[in-house]
């Protein structure tokens, strides 16, 4: 009896060591990343999810939808998440009101605005004179949305306050079905509402914004500095799967892109969901790697000023950092 039960003992045991071991093995860190919003235009990091990039990088990522840039920012200031996602410019915000422990941008993912002014006509020969006396749907107040459209506006030599009259006060989800209803001659839309315009007959997209600002880091990933100063393995790790993302959308077609991350945008049908992925993919949205040039913080800072957002400029040293994502092309 006494012989039965060591025999037991010993195959408990080593049972238990087993099961420790594998659970050692396979065990993921577990981080929460807050997104600005869920949408076709970050793709790469969709792929990243989809194809299991962050868990062969031993990560467990959870995606939450902030729903704006002020809620992603507090979510990333109050600990509720790790790393935020959302565009550079709520960084510079926290930098200048003086935050200690402010945010960082270790990696930048598109480089183009995602959204499209969207005509109620067809205009085959589109210049930006067009929109002169006309009636536009932008964005609130302050958002990198209307930013990006004044500052295409001034580019052109167009006055937002004089030249055009911008509605502003319309919720952000329901400006495409506004425009339908028949408010406005433009406005101004982010997929899959562009395209969704176009498809049904009310309206046809006439310019990219993100082509005509220029290539402006519109998104990218950021975290409190004390963070990333005590997990840097987490951030690279991170970082290596975000950049074969962008590895896997400069290496394949819209069609196969569209493929991998439709479980992400189940609502959206698959004809859909091609012809939107084409749209950013043709215009060049993707950057083929991570690193957040100083050109680039500069051309923000710009925009920023322009409109009148900018309080004083950051240096780049402060508020961005390359060696995750340097590191990361080298795997």
């Amino acid at each position: 009896m006494k012989r039965r039960f060591i025999c037991v003992l010993a195959i408990i045991t080593m049972t238990a060591t087993m099961l420790v071991g594998c659970k050692g093995k396979d065990e993921l860190t577990e981080i929460t990343l807050n997104e600005v919003a869920h949408s076709i235009f970050y793709a790469p990091m969709y792929v990243a999810f989809e194809e299991d990039y962050f868990k062969e990088e031993g990560l467990k990522v959870n995606l939450v939808n902030g729903l704006g840039a002020d809620k992603t920012m507090t979510a990333v200031l109050s600990g509720e998440c790790e790393i935020g996602f959302m565009g550079a410019e709520a960084t510079i915000y926290v930098y200048n009101e003086g935050a200690e422990d402010y945010v960082v941008n270790f990696a930048q993912l598109t480089q183009r605005a995602g959204n499209f002014l969207v005509s109620r006509n067809k205009e085959e020969d589109f210049s930006w004179n067009n929109v002169k006396g006309k009636t536009v749907i932008g964005g609130r107040p302050g958002g990198m949305p209307q930013m990006v459209f004044e500052y295409i506006l001034k580019k052109n030599g167009i006055d937002p306050k004089k030249d055009v009259t911008i509605i502003q006060n319309i919720d952000f989800g329901i400006t495409a079905q506004a425009f339908a209803s028949g408010q406005a001659d433009y406005t101004c839309e982010f997929e899959p509402a562009a395209t969704s315009l176009e498809l049904e007959g009310a309206g046809a997209v006439v310019a990219s914004l993100g082509v005509e600002s220029g290539k402006v880091p519109y998104t990218s990933f950021s975290a409190k500095k004390s963070y990333i100063e005590k997990n840097p393995e987490i951030i690279q790790g991170f970082t290596n799967a975000i950049q074969r993302g962008m590895d896997y959308v400069a290496t394949h077609s819209p069609e196969e892109i569209a493929k991998v991350i439709a479980p992400q945008f189940d609502e959206i049908p698959m004809d859909k969901l091609v012809l939107i992925v084409t749209r950013y993919y043709d215009q060049d949205t993707w950057k083929d790697n991570l690193i957040f040039e100083e050109a680039s913080l500069d051309l923000l800072q710009d925009i920023l000023e322009e409109a009148g957002e900018l309080s004083k400029r950051v240096d780049y040293e402060d508020l961005i950092i390359t060696e995750y994502a340097k590191e990361a092309l080298k795997d």
